[in-house]
């Protein structure tokens, strides 16, 4: 008996099977298929494009486990829920709660204090299985880059341990009051689930991606291959081939999805029926099945959960260390590097908790498990009230992170209509109540600023100028809505309320002035820049491609019946996006001594910026209106900055501090100057 297998059978007197249970190695190698993808397309080693799926095969894998366990012992009037947590506290807190501490530490040291406070939120919610939620959650315009949340990756963990929680007393239930109706019941629930998921992802991707009601269906499927035994009558040639069909449906999710991939949804059924193909049919299977239980696969199947929990940590701190994005050789470094760690983990960690012969009681068990999760939930309630910690910060890194902080009146709630509709109402701005740019004054406003988010980060520029040119107006911000009252937006969404009654101020109180500053790149290319975290890549395009139809009529329209009603109108271009948050990779550059030029070439922010530019200037143009451009203030002589006299000109990855843009306001001294003018003078 090779080495591989004698460990393997080991397991049976560790608790990893249940008892009767005969061992199948090709189950080991099966999670060795599926974790090796996972690590492989996390590493961004090319090739595994679709190494995700691999997280699906787990699934199928965990359901067919634990429901060979569950219904054997209620068959046998055995089964215990305190018995069958017992098994999944000593399977899966050890290894986790050791993870989690290494990442505290490293968190401590590396983190800024926004991610450190998602961090800290992330810690609680893995303590209480509800990081899947915890991340469903923080899927919006304001979360930050995965590459910096050390504990994404519990999300699938915390999906098994809710579906855990409820599949057990479903189960009792079922053998209670309908035992014949107990694949009925199952099948319904997968069909739902299935339907729900294929639903639930062209609608929000990230819930179905994370949440358990649309990934209950690939449990199940491990549940049905457990339930009905489908070896029986199958001549051994047709269990050889659907063995190898299995496998090879793995392996076109590995090798053919992408990240465009619509997922998961119907896309999963392909990996999923493959590795349920292989669970019903490897069991005799002499030919296909051989691989899986080789040594080396059966081994790296052994220690797939350690492989799991420390190959993401790994590859998010990897980069604060090396200065740099991971490199494809560095990537091969971190994948054996996780093999190692891994190793250990399930020698030192996993091994000593698990089974009946385990030195580790149930109570010192219950105790020690307690004891860190209430740790690990008081150390994330505390680290994020503290809002991420940021006086661990030596003082002049602090001084830099802290742009981050630096916003205005005009980009928060009430003056602004934040992401989440919080603020000011529509009603509120038919009736003028807004909040006032410049100087303080009665009657009717001579301005009025019309934006998004990127509006609410200029307005204090507007301000300045409009102070010294002792005027008055008005400030209309909305997150992530054009100020356009005729562009056709998703049904969800409050833009074309909120700018229809914008028009209609404008109209009913003759507002002679009208400021238009928008994020035009991202509507023009239905695509924000995106943010890569701290170490940006220049060499990855940025999405380019012309979706400027719908903006160019809207914004045709309005500026025609602004000038209609006698209202002028400027236009204000963007300003550079620096794909990353730049007071996170500032500071980190200060901490670790390299350099602070962390802006994009010029070349690459010009290629995202020249079909907004030649819109707004086509536009501007045609309807004879004054245009500011901010641009020159950023960049010169082929350079862009990012970092000025040390402090950073963005509090994120597109939105300029209200420091930098104060100090823009000269660009729009003309505006104020010009205003009773014919037509506003270009800046």
């Amino acid at each position: 008996m090779t080495i591989a297998y004698r460990q393997a059978h080991a397991l049976n007197d560790i608790g990893r099977l249940p008892t009767g249970f005969a061992y199948r190695s090709e189950i080991d190698g099966l999670r060795a298929i599926a974790i090796l993808p996972v690590i492989l397309y996390h590493a961004e080693i090319p090739g595994f494009t679709g190494g995700f799926v691999g997280v699906d095969v787990f699934f199928v894998i965990s359901g067919f486990l634990m429901t060979t366990l569950i219904a054997g012992e209620l068959e046998r009037g055995r089964f215990s829920l305190l018995r069958f947590y017992e098994r999944r506290v000593r399977r899966i807190l050890p290894a986790l709660f050791a993870m989690i501490s290494v990442c505290v530490i490293a968190a401590w040291y590396f983190l800024m204090p926004v991610e450190m406070e998602h961090f800290a939120r992330s810690v609680r919610a893995a303590a209480l299985f509800g990081s899947n939620i915890q991340f469903r959650n923080e899927s919006n315009y304001f979360d930050i880059a995965a590459h910096t949340k050390p504990l994404l990756h519990t999300w699938s963990l915390a999906v098994e341990e809710q579906f855990y929680i409820l599949f057990p007393v479903l189960l009792m239930v079922i053998q209670r009051f309908a035992p014949k109706r107990l694949m009925a019941i199952i099948g319904i629930l997968f069909l739902v689930s299935l339907a729900a998921s294929a639903w639930m992802v062209t609608r929000s991707q990230a819930s179905a991606f994370y949440l358990l009601q649309f990934r209950a269906w690939e449990l199940l499927l491990g549940a049905f291959i457990a339930l009905i035994p489908l070896t029986g009558g199958v001549a051994a040639s047709l269990r050889e081939l659907l063995v190898t069909i299995g496998l090879a449906m793995i392996a076109v999710g590995v090798f053919g999805f992408t990240d465009r991939t619509t997922f998961p949804g119907l896309s999963a059924l392909v990996p999923c029926l493959g590795a349920a193909l292989v669970i019903a049919f490897g069991k005799e299977s002499q030919g296909p099945a051989r691989l899986l239980r080789s040594r080396p696969m059966v081994f790296v199947g052994l220690i797939s959960y350690s492989l799991y929990l420390w190959h993401w940590p790994l590859i998010v701190f990897f980069p604060f260390v090396s200065g740099h994005a991971l490199t494809t050789a560095e990537g091969w470094l971190v994948v054996a590097a996780s093999v190692c760690l891994a190793t250990g983990s399930w020698v030192f960690v996993e091994r000593p908790f698990r089974g009946t012969k385990s030195r580790i009681g149930r109570q010192a068990l219950i105790a020690g498990a307690l004891t860190c999760g209430t740790t690990a939930i008081v150390f994330g309630a505390l680290v994020t009230e503290f809002k991420g910690a940021p006086d661990r910060l030596p003082a002049a890194i602090y001084k830099v992170y802290a742009a981050t902080y630096d916003t205005s009146q005009f980009g928060n709630p009430p003056c602004f209509i934040d992401w989440d509709n919080s603020g000011i109402t529509s009603a509120d701005v038919r009736a003028g109540r807004l909040c006032s740019v410049g100087t303080a004054g009665k009657g009717t406003p001579k301005f009025l600023v019309w934006g998004d988010s990127h509006a609410g980060a200029m307005t204090p520029a507007i301000d300045e100028a409009a102070r010294r040119a002792g005027v008055s107006g008005l400030f209309a911000g909305h997150g992530s809505c054009p100020p356009l009252p005729d562009l056709v937006m998703s049904p969800q969404s409050h833009c074309n309320e909120f700018n229809t009654a914008v028009r209609d101020l404008v109209t009913s109180q003759h507002i002679p002035l009208v400021i238009l500053v928008a994020y035009w790149p991202k509507y023009v290319h239905a695509a924000e820049l995106p943010n890569q975290g701290v170490y940006f890549d220049p060499s990855i395009p940025p999405p380019v491609s012309d979706e400027s139809a719908p903006i160019a009529r809207a914004l045709d329209k309005l500026l025609t019946d602004l000038r209609a009603s006698g209202t002028k109108v400027v236009l204000v271009h963007d300003v550079p996006e620096m794909g990353r948050y730049v007071p996170e990779a500032a500071a980190k550059a200060k901490m670790f001594g390299a350099s602070q030029d962390i802006a994009p070439p010029w070349e690459y922010i010009m290629k995202r910026q020249a079909l907004s530019r030649a819109l707004v200037t086509r536009m501007a143009e045609q309807h004879n209106t004054g245009i500011v451009d901010p641009l020159p203030a950023f960049c010169s002589n082929g350079h862009c900055d990012a970092v000025r006299d040390g402090l950073p000109l963005y509090k994120d990855a597109d939105h300029i501090t209200a420091a930098a843009s104060r100090k823009l306001s000269y660009l729009f001294d003309r505006i104020f100057n010009h205003s009773a003018s014919t037509s506003p003078e270009t800046s």
